[in-house]
């Protein structure tokens, strides 16, 4: 008898520790989710100047392909500055925490 007595309080108190257990970790956890939060900004500036290299490369400093690249090269930054007030600079590696970059950036890759 003691024993049905003692066995739902047991499973209660084990349920209210599980779920608490789990809670804490949950929420603990969630800042460890995204390692780098400046990494999706990294890759999509990486890959708007990659692809603004190539334009210019196959097509000319001033072909439509280019114009489109460099255009897409300044949404990718401009995303990146007015989310974190910062963007990667692919030439350089590494980040500006200034608004500095000149959309003409480029001009060194003139035939």
């Amino acid at each position: 008898m003691n024993l049905t007595v003692r066995l739902p309080h047991f499973f209660g108190r084990t349920a209210l520790v599980a779920t608490a257990a789990i809670g804490f970790t949950m929420f603990c956890a969630a800042p460890n989710l995204r390692a780098d939060r400046y990494e999706e900004c990294h890759r999509r500036i990486a890959r708007a100047d990659h692809r603004l290299h190539e334009a210019i490369e196959h097509h000319g400093y001033r072909s439509p392909q280019a114009e489109h690249a460099r255009h897409n090269l300044h949404e990718a930054r401009e995303h990146c500055w007015s989310t974190y007030h910062r963007w990667w600079d692919e030439d350089d590696h590494r980040w500006h925490t200034e608004r500095d970059w000149r959309d003409e950036d480029h001009e060194h890759y003139r035939n």
